[in-house]
């Protein structure tokens, strides 16, 4: 029986999860700007824009295109679909993916999985991109329904070979050796996913009011679509108040697990 009530908490894999995870947080916040974080926010910025493409496709739209930019940017270009869901999607379903990927990192099959899935995907990112109407292109587009296309450069290429790469050296090392971080890398890519939901809300929010002054987040653009008498900073503190529990609730999942 799974213990909800977390008695008898916290034993010894419960305390190692606790810390590792705060440990994780205060190196991603120390180094968000510099260049050490690059490919993991890069990866992180490509579910946020599959989260607006399948939140899209769920609503019976259309997506014609998702780029990931060197600068940490992306855009997902969609038509038709239910945009006050696809809007939302980003941010929240990096908050879902983080959660996944806790979660997922409390036991080594499921560390496994998801360490074979970020593999694959980014195989078939790195391919698309290089040819964008393959073989997998067309099974894409046939089997999903949308073209996937990203406007990647020779970075974005270096980037994504060398962190398909990364994860290839931890699987090795995982099976090998001694040196089983597996998990801990899927815990540490699933903290960035939950706290660039929190963090990026504030500086869309900080780019819209203070910075740029127009509206071009994604908050800013729900206020737009939404009868709601919300802003866009008032939507951005509502989305980030969720992510956090999504956080939130991975980490008592996490500890549900580990009982």
């Amino acid at each position: 029986m799974p213990n909800w009530e977390l008695k008898n908490c916290c034993k010894h894999d419960q305390v190692v999860f606790l810390t590792t995870l705060g440990v994780f947080t205060v190196v991603i916040f120390a180094l968000w700007r510099t260049v050490l974080l690059t490919p993991f926010k890069l990866i992180t910025v490509f579910l946020h824009e599959a989260s607006h493409a399948i939140a899209c496709k769920l609503t019976c739209g259309q997506v014609e295109g998702m780029q990931v930019h060197a600068n940490e940017g992306g855009v997902t270009q969609t038509r038709g679909g239910v945009y006050w869901v696809i809007l939302p999607a980003g941010y929240l379903g990096s908050s879902f993916w983080g959660m996944v990927l806790i979660l997922a990192s409390t036991n080594l099959l499921t560390a496994r999985i998801a360490a074979g899935c970020f593999a694959v995907a980014l195989l078939i990112v790195l391919f698309v991109a290089k040819n964008d109407f393959s073989g997998i292109d067309y099974f894409l587009s046939t089997v999903f329904l949308y073209d996937f296309q990203t406007n990647s450069g020779h970075f974005e290429d270096f980037v994504l070979v060398g962190f398909i790469i990364f994860i290839a050296v931890i699987w090795v090392l995982q099976e090998k050796t001694k040196i089983r971080i597996l998990r801990y890398i899927i815990l540490f890519i699933g903290v960035m996913n939950s706290l660039f939901s929190v963090y990026g809300m504030i500086l869309d929010i900080y780019d819209d009011l203070i910075s740029r002054r127009v509206h071009t987040s994604d908050a800013e653009k729900f206020a737009e679509l939404c009868p709601c008498p919300c802003n866009g900073v008032g939507w951005g503190v509502i989305w980030g108040l969720i992510s956090f529990l999504f956080l939130c609730g991975a980490m008592y999942l996490g500890l549900v697990i580990l009982s």
